[in-house]
């Protein structure tokens, strides 16, 4: 693995124990002809049982022919979608291992291609239907039997408008999500940054961030361990200003409970030496 990509894996503050580690490649295999993810967040259904954003699909699309639509005055363009049990934020890397043949085929034609393939949120409660496009930055491994391990990077988010079918994988439709409002106040852009800065001193991590950023939110919060559910909350706002509120809550919230435990932790021992 390059040696700067390397670095950058290992510069993560990881929230519960907050601390800085490389993150582990997810990975996705086959069980019983079910995705498997090996992931905190849980496993990922069937495509035929999955349910997008919370709803029933069949009840957001109509029936013609055999197949589910939805009119749009917008374009749509198809995607490959790689359902899996983490968020991807714009602007973060993740190393994922992929091992899944359908998933090998639609991995190595975006990497043919130089093509972008939509990563989605999915746990027991179903697809998410807001997602982030991912890019292959590197490919960290290749294996002979044709798994791979491999780096890749959040770009623009997207919202899934109708599933399409005829290849191996999941594919959908998709127009772009963006923002219905740009303004930020210094106030909040400078109390996440403070709550952030202050939040890496305390686990002992310096990186350096864009404050004028405008996607600041999301390149905080992607050097923290969030839950997914918190990182999925951030791709579905359409407000810089409400994503930036979140997070200086959270990163507080996190400096707390890091404090917490290291109290509990010396506690603990001055217990044990008695």
């Amino acid at each position: 693995m390059d040696g700067a990509v390397a670095q950058r894996l290992r510069e993560r503050v990881v929230d519960a124990a907050v601390l800085v580690e490389q993150r582990q490649a997810v990975q996705a295999g086959r069980r019983d002809d079910h995705l498997e993810v090996v992931a905190p967040a849980g496993a990922v259904l069937d495509a035929k049982l999955l349910r997008i954003g919370e709803r029933v699909l069949q009840q957001r699309f109509e029936a013609f022919d055999g197949h589910r639509f939805q009119r749009t005055l917008w374009p749509v363009a198809e995607i490959g979608l790689f359902p899996l049990g983490i968020v991807l934020l714009p602007t973060e890397q993740v190393p994922l291992h992929i091992f899944e043949p359908r998933y090998r085929e639609l991995v190595g034609e975006c990497i043919e291609q130089e093509t972008e393939f939509g990563l989605l949120y999915a746990d027991e409660g179903g697809i998410r239907e807001t997602g982030t496009r991912a890019s292959v930055a590197a490919v960290l491994e290749r294996f002979d039997d044709g798994r791979l391990s491999i780096l890749v990077v959040g770009g623009s988010r997207f919202a899934v408008e109708r599933m399409t079918h005829g290849r191996s994988f999941m594919t959908a439709e998709a127009v772009d999500v963006d923002d219905e409002t740009d303004e930020v106040d210094d106030a909040t852009r400078e109390a996440a940054v403070g709550a952030f800065r202050a939040l890496a001193a305390l686990a002992g991590v310096d990186i350096e961030i864009e404050e004028d950023s405008p996607e600041l939110s999301f390149q905080l919060a992607s050097q923290v361990e969030l839950a997914p559910d918190e990182k999925q909350f951030l791709i579905e706002s359409r407000s810089e200003q409400e994503r930036l509120e979140r997070v200086a809550e959270l990163f507080d919230n996190a400096r707390r409970t890091l404090i917490a435990t290291r109290e509990l932790n010396e506690k603990a021992k001055r217990n044990g030496h008695r």
